[in-house]
């Protein structure tokens, strides 16, 4: 009796979770992030196609933004700034109002990230220490089209966003 009650309850959360596992996304055609660091964009694709493409700022040197296929572990609104003690949502917070997190160089999301920013001029530019940063508005609008387990690519190519797609299985 109470094994089935805890399979049940078991079943029932997992099947309303709004986390999914970490890891393989779970089906074609889920939410895919690209990061070209040589046109210093962001494209979107959700369902095999480019949804959106979004100017960012990538790392000041080529190596600081790390390159590979990632996972999204860590969302977070109006962040803090562990680095210089800046509580989220204030006004001087670097991160902006949305964090992105994902899984590189062997960390837990909370090193590298896609997020917002204090300061739209530096949009565009290599000017990050290893995130890649996003206006606002941007960002905002990632953050609700993506879950936990998206997978992120970031690149260093001449390639165009549907070519990387299509390499990187996103794009049929």
């Amino acid at each position: 009796m109470l094994f089935s009650k805890v399979f049940h309850l078991f079943i029932a959360l997992t099947l309303v979770s709004p986390i999914w596992p970490i890891g393989e996304n779970p089906m074609v055609g889920d939410p895919f992030i690209i990061v070209n660091k040589t046109s210093n964009e962001l494209a979107f694709i959700d369902d095999g196609k480019i949804k959106n493409v979004f100017k960012v700022s990538t790392g000041v040197a080529v190596d600081l933004t790390p390159e590979g296929k990632f996972t999204i572990t860590v969302k977070a609104k109006n962040p803090y700034y562990r680095k210089k003690d800046i509580p989220g949502g204030a006004k001087e917070n670097p991160l902006g109002t949305r964090w992105i997190g994902f899984d590189a160089k062997g960390t837990d999301g909370r090193i590298f990230g896609i997020h917002g920013n204090n300061n739209p001029a530096f949009i565009g530019k290599y000017v990050t220490q290893g995130c890649v940063r996003m206006y606002e508005e941007d960002v905002q609008y990632l953050y609700d089209h993506i879950r936990l387990g998206t997978k992120v690519v970031i690149t260093h190519s001449e390639d165009n966003f549907w070519e990387l797609g299509k390499k990187y299985g996103a794009i049929k």
